[in-house]
């Protein structure tokens, strides 16, 4: 496994290294992702007006929320895969990946059938504007479309990242992003022989870059015969192996609802921003666009920390995870903050981008940055811990603390203080809030108690005891086992 083409055993070496290394072409994957994201806006309100803005946004809303699932699901096939590398059981791996795809790729194509079909009633229930309905129903048709490629895309990528692999998962981002990006004015608009489709042609483009980059990564794994590639008799782990998929449902349902905790509090927050005007819905508007890429090299770090420490833990290198925790704190807090310190400095220009020099709610944007933007800080901490207890299974305590955190502490504390604090109980809810995850994170941690959890499908993780048993036992005759595949 040493060898493997692109491939990282994250079990060796320098920790601190390693996982700086790993995390970069996660953090990049995330940076095109949203790049792609606001070039294709630009691209639609460009040509087509605000109504196919407003269009894709309610259309996008839907497709967040299926994605949210996805990634749950896609997630614990990392974790599992991450310990079977540990394990240096590659096929173990193989097994995973199988019952993944084999899988979410029939749930995929039912919710594209479906989808296409009920578009019109997720629409009326999103109270989408009527005269972004169209549009939207147009947009969001197509959209369906791309669901198999897009969850099958998002399985591999992350079960890769969970073998060590991080540059190959980053390559098919990048041809998705640049076809995305280029078709988007071409089925817009119709040029060259291509046909006019307006706002359909934006999800046209989305579904041609989603399918090139499926097949391109498909080809690419058998290619360079990387580990989680299927061949020969291992293609019957494309039937689900019912004890892995039971694991994959079990841990993926908790993960998917953070996202949905996630996104149904930001939403919430946003219907109380409405209230205090168009100016500061505005400026909260393009705070949380620069927030969308402060918040980045968080979640990339925790995405990495829970792969690497997924690796660990099923090598039964404890003696490695909590290093590993701490070194993704100690980056989390340094590139975060650095971004803090580089927003305050540079938070007009940077503003003005979005809102212009003279605009009125320039002065209230940087207010708002003023007040919440050091609280991400906190909220790096908090990924990187819950990137560690997940890679052993524990998925219910971080559900349990960011809705804590995001519920009851910041909508209770944007309402309840509201009366006497204004709209900069809005913003202090983002602290406060945080404040709170990260406590109850740390608690959770230092407890101990989610080291007990297991992603049990037969060959459940050691605890530190059993590590030690294991590593005795090796240092006898027969002790050791060679690598699988």
């Amino acid at each position: 496994m040493a060898s493997r083409p692109h491939g990282r055993d994250l079990t060796q070496g320098s920790i601190g290294k390693t996982l700086l290394v790993f995390a970069l072409p996660t953090l990049a994957s995330s940076i095109l992702q949203s790049l792609n994201g606001t070039v294709n806006a630009i691209w639609i309100g460009r040509f087509l007006g605000e109504s196919a803005l407003a269009a894709t946004y309610n259309a996008n809303m839907i497709m967040f929320l299926l994605m949210a699932f996805v990634f749950g699901f896609g997630m614990a096939s990392t974790v599992l895969i991450g310990q079977a590398f540990g394990r240096r059981d590659v096929d173990g791996a193989r097994r995973v990946i199988g019952t993944a795809i084999g899988s979410f790729f029939f749930v995929a194509a039912a919710i594209a059938v479906l989808g296409w079909l009920f578009s019109p009633a997720l629409l009326r229930l999103l109270a989408t504007p009527a005269a972004a309905a169209p549009l939207a129903l147009a947009y969001l048709r197509v959209i369906f479309i791309a669901m198999p490629s897009l969850l099958i895309l998002v399985l591999l990528m992350m079960g890769m990242r969970g073998a060590g692999d991080a540059m190959t998962p980053l390559w098919a981002m990048l041809v998705a992003v640049i076809l995305d990006s280029s078709l988007n004015p071409v089925f817009i608009l119709g040029l060259g022989p291509a046909p006019r489709l307006g706002i359909a042609g934006s999800a046209t483009a989305t579904v041609i870059a989603n399918y090139a980059a499926l097949i391109g990564l498909v080809i690419y794994i058998y290619a360079r015969d990387l580990p989680l590639r299927l061949k020969g008799s291992e293609l019957r782990y494309l039937i689900p192996d019912r004890a892995i998929l039971k694991t994959i449902i079990v841990k993926g349902i908790p993960m998917g609802l953070q996202m949905i905790v996630i996104s149904g509090s930001a939403l919430a927050l946003v219907g109380l921003v409405n209230r205090e005007g168009v100016d500061t819905t505005a400026a909260f508007g393009v705070a949380m666009q620069l927030w969308t890429y402060l918040q980045m090299p968080a979640m990339a770090l925790g995405a990495a920390v829970s792969a690497m420490a997924a690796q660990n833990i099923g090598a039964g290198r404890w003696d490695r995870v909590s290093t590993i925790t701490w070194s993704g704190i100690t980056q989390a807090l340094l590139i975060t903050g650095a971004l803090v310190v580089l927003l305050a400095v540079a938070d007009k220009p940077a503003l003005a981008l979005f809102l212009g020099s003279h605009s009125p709610a320039l002065p209230i944007a940087r207010h708002i940055q003023l007040i919440v933007t050091w609280s991400f800080l906190l909220m790096g901490v908090t990924m990187v811990i819950f990137g560690t207890v997940r890679a052993n299974g524990a998925v219910m305590g971080p559900l349990i603390i960011l809705a804590i955190g995001l519920i009851p502490v910041r909508l209770g504390f944007a309402l309840g203080a509201y009366s006497w604090l204004k709209a900069d109980a809005l913003w202090l809810s983002f602290p406060v809030s945080s404040f709170a995850n990260i406590t109850l994170a740390i608690a959770f941690y230092l407890h101990g108690g989610w080291k007990k959890a297991r992603m049990d499908v037969g060959h459940a993780p050691l605890d530190e005891q059993e590590a030690i048993e294991e590593a005795l036992a090796e240092a006898e005759p027969g002790g050791r086992l060679n690598p699988a595949g």
